[in-house]
């Protein structure tokens, strides 16, 4: 905290007012959001008095601040939201790394389509979940888009598609179809989702007994599997309130400067996911907690009930989600929030010694960095080059901040023709810091190339060139091309020991930059091979390469997609032809 006669006098004049303070360390960058009731009160408290060691970090690293006025305390928590959310400040608690649930979405156009997504703004539409993960999102579609015939096409094509010919759409872009029909889809889609599928399953058993007696054998079996899919997709734990509400449960642990948040959310009276953030705390546990479940739902829809611990202050959550809130005091919903907290508390012993001693790692390698180049490292970027035999030629840039990834700052670059390493190099470099020098962006205090010295001249010809000052280091690679020690910009070879933080850090940074370049070439990689594919069949031109690239989004789901899916995007002739040449089948011969 250089700069205390700054903050003295800034001090002195802080209102008492509601309102947000921004805590900006010696880059000018926001570290630090915060809300209070009274500015100058709380404000001071950073500056005046003693705090635990967390707060004695965060406030070392305080260079200035800025605050903003506010109404009133609600509208004080609410700018915070906004401002964490866009300034992302490494002190504050963030909601599960903006983590968001897959969703099942259904339209409500006169024709809706099912669809799985994590984005739930659109109000014209109705959301299922949250589900644990997209496999389970993706799995329950699929089932339900077998027991009701919704349209599967985004666009309403001019004549049936195989979906109407197989019983699992009733062609809505030929046929007039009552809305009564499509309201009673959706009504049935509700009751499965709540786990009322009783009705169904006694409807599928006895259209089984009848295909059977009919000796339709095929018939039976594709009901006996749809009644198999159903018990597999609706098996749920044990917690079964009979209301069927949907609910969420949060409650959290505090103990040795770490806050642990545990959630559980409840759809149709069942418990269907549990959630946990394990953080360090440097602000009122109360206020994290509050924080944290209003960015939550800032990116989830909203549940009929939030249960809370009676002992919480929820004040200001009450005035600001829209919901029903409730602190039980007896019965199953107190044990339900008793069993959150003693998950939190579970979860918080379990797992604080390994993130204590990941952020004790952490910090050590930055100081142990910080000695070795005998200046103060903040912000540091590396680049990894990647290509075959000179196709698909590009460049990753990952960003780390204080020794944490900050992946938002994660870049990925499209280089020219392949001509040598040293040329890409320069390249990327070129267009990273030309542009930071436009755009007035922040440049990093360290710069390391994958790479000895012969990248470090590369890097440091361009650096030169374009008048920035940034340290540029480069990995030394052992026999096994893993990392063995830095290299400065001098050339001379910094030994780091191999049981030493650094050592560790270093490593993490190399697999993190080369798995992130390699990532983005497969993609390239991927697309073009498609492109090229489809270049092969009969029938397909640029607007049709492009319907089917954008439904299926990579070759690996387009190789994994039947021919009826196929056909849902290009006509029946054309999707056989796809798929015979994926598959390295004859054109005449049937896949299935």
């Amino acid at each position: 905290m250089a700069n205390m006669a700054k903050i003295e006098d800034k001090l002195a004049i802080l209102p008492a007012l509601p309102g947000c303070y921004l805590m900006k360390n010696k880059q000018g960058e926001i570290i630090y959001v915060g809300k209070a009731k009274k500015l100058k009160n709380r404000v001071r408290q950073y500056f005046h008095g003693a705090h635990d060691f967390k707060t004695t970090r965060l406030v070392a690293n305080i260079d200035d601040f800025e605050y903003i006025v506010c109404g009133s305390e609600k509208e004080a928590l609410l700018l915070e939201i906004n401002l964490i959310k866009k300034h992302t400040p490494q002190y504050n608690i963030m909601f599960m790394d903006d983590k968001t649930y897959p969703y099942l979405k259904l339209t409500k156009e006169k024709a809706p389509l099912l669809r799985v997504v994590r984005n739930t703004k659109d109000k014209k539409a109705t959301y299922f979940g949250p589900f644990p993960d997209s496999s389970a999102a993706y799995d329950t579609q699929k089932l339900l888009n077998r027991i009701y015939p919704l349209r599967k096409c985004n666009r309403l094509p001019k004549k049936e598609c195989l979906y109407y010919h197989m019983g699992q759409c009733l062609a809505p872009c030929v046929n007039v179809i009552d809305e009564q029909v499509y309201a009673d889809m959706a009504q049935g889609i509700r009751k499965f989702l709540r786990g009322d599928v009783k009705e169904i399953v006694e409807r599928l058993k006895a259209e089984m007994k009848e295909a059977s007696e009919a000796l339709q054998f095929e018939k039976a079996q594709e009901k006996l599997s749809l009644i198999q899919a159903i018990e597999h997709v609706t098996a749920r734990q044990q917690i079964d309130f009979k209301d069927h509400k949907d609910r969420d449960v949060f409650g959290y642990y505090v103990d040795k400067g770490y806050i642990s948040i545990q959630g559980f959310f409840m759809r149709g009276g069942k418990l269907i996911e549990r959630t946990l953030s394990i953080t360090p705390l440097y602000e009122d546990a109360m206020e994290a907690f509050q924080s944290f479940v209003l960015q939550y739902y800032a990116n989830n829809p909203l549940p009929q009930e939030i249960l809370l611990p009676k002992e919480y202050d929820v004040e200001h959550l009450v005035q600001i989600l829209d919901t029903k809130i409730v602190q039980p005091i007896r019965g199953d919903k107190l044990k339900l929030v008793e069993m959150v907290l003693a998950n939190a508390k579970n979860s918080h012993e379990q797992k604080f010694e390994l993130i204590s001693r990941k952020d004790h790692r952490r910090e050590e390698g930055m100081q142990q960095l910080c000695q070795l180049l005998g200046k103060e490292i903040h912000r540091i970027e590396l680049f990894d080059n990647s290509h075959i035999s000179g196709a698909y030629n590009v460049s990753g840039m990952v960003v780390y901040k204080d020794g944490e990834p900050s992946k938002q700052d994660y870049r990925t670059y499209r280089l020219q023709e392949y001509r040598s390493d040293l040329d890409s190099m320069k390249e990327v470099i070129y267009r990273r810091y030309v542009r930071l020098l436009k755009e007035r962006g922040k440049f990093p205090d360290l710069l390391i190339v994958d790479g000895g010295w012969l990248q470090i001249e590369a890097a440091k010809e361009i650096i030169d060139a374009l008048e920035v000052s940034i340290t540029v280091c480069g990995l030394v690679k052992d026999d096994n091309h893993r990392t063995s020690n830095l290299m400065d910009s001098e050339g001379r070879v910094l030994t780091v020991s191999k049981e030493s933080s650094l050592f560790f850090l270093l490593t993490q940074m190399q697999d993190e930059v080369h798995r992130f370049a390699i990532s983005y070439h497969r993609r390239l990689r991927g697309k073009g091979m498609t492109k090229s594919i489809l270049d092969e069949v009969e029938g397909i031109g640029n607007v049709r390469k492009k319907k089917i690239w954008n439904h299926f989004k990579s070759l690996k789901r387009l190789k994994q997609a039947s021919v009826e899916e196929i056909a849902a995007v290009v006509p029946m002739q054309v999707a056989q032809s796809v798929y015979n040449i994926l598959h390295n089948t004859d054109q005449n011969e049937n896949p299935a």
